[in-house]
């Protein structure tokens, strides 16, 4: 199986290659941009899957994906987004996207996610379908990215930073950086405070 996945984020672009490859049986490509996208379908035989970031340059919005799919021998195309909501997701479909990964989806699951639409099904997470993620429309929680709730979930559940790492798979580094820039968006002075806020407002 061939994949695209198209991304403007160095780090996390190589970390999905490596998350992916290592599944087996997956050949990943990469893009920077939608314009390196459609030179890679161009100069490629066949991807059996693209991968469209949300936010990445050339996008505008949901018009990346018409764009894509109007190309002469058009592959199946998905959606990645740290941000979107469901409201997108579905949007997406609707313009003819194989589906919608969001970029908290566990490793394996993102894996499973990529062979499903490869092999001609749809995919939505079903925390999007069944509207669990409409905390996510809070005021409080829309200042923060869709990583950071999911570090604010991790503290509401009085976890160490090293265990929200782990059920990330992010370095703890990492979730210390999410854990100071969450603090300085809901105005929390400690890990502690930050769980009340959460708690107060009724996010999780």
């Amino acid at each position: 199986m061939k994949i695209l996945i198209a991304d403007d984020h160095d780090l996390l672009r190589d970390s999905l290659v490596a998350f992916v490859e290592a599944a087996g049986g997956i050949q990943a490509s990469t893009a920077s941009n939608l314009d390196e996208v459609f030179e890679a379908i161009e100069a490629n035989d066949r991807f059996d899957l693209v991968l469209l970031d949300y936010k990445m340059p050339g996008m505008n919005g949901l018009e990346g994906i018409k764009r894509t799919l109007a190309l002469i021998d058009a592959p199946r195309v998905a959606l990645i987004s740290g941000e979107a909501g469901r409201s997108v997701a579905e949007a997406a479909i609707e313009v003819g996207a194989a589906g919608f990964i969001p970029k908290t989806l566990p490793a394996k699951s993102l894996v499973n996610a990529i062979r499903f639409m490869a092999a001609g099904e749809k995919f939505i997470p079903a925390d999007y379908l069944t509207g669990q993620d409409e905390a996510t429309q809070h005021p409080l929680a829309e200042k923060l990215t869709s990583r950071e709730m999911e570090v604010l979930r991790g503290l509401a559940g009085g976890k160490p930073n090293k265990e929200i790492a782990r059920d990330l798979s992010l370095s703890e580094p990492t979730v210390k950086l999410h854990v100071k820039n969450l603090y300085r968006k809901i105005g929390a002075a400690n890990r502690t405070q930050a769980a009340l806020i959460a708690q107060d407002a009724k996010l999780f």
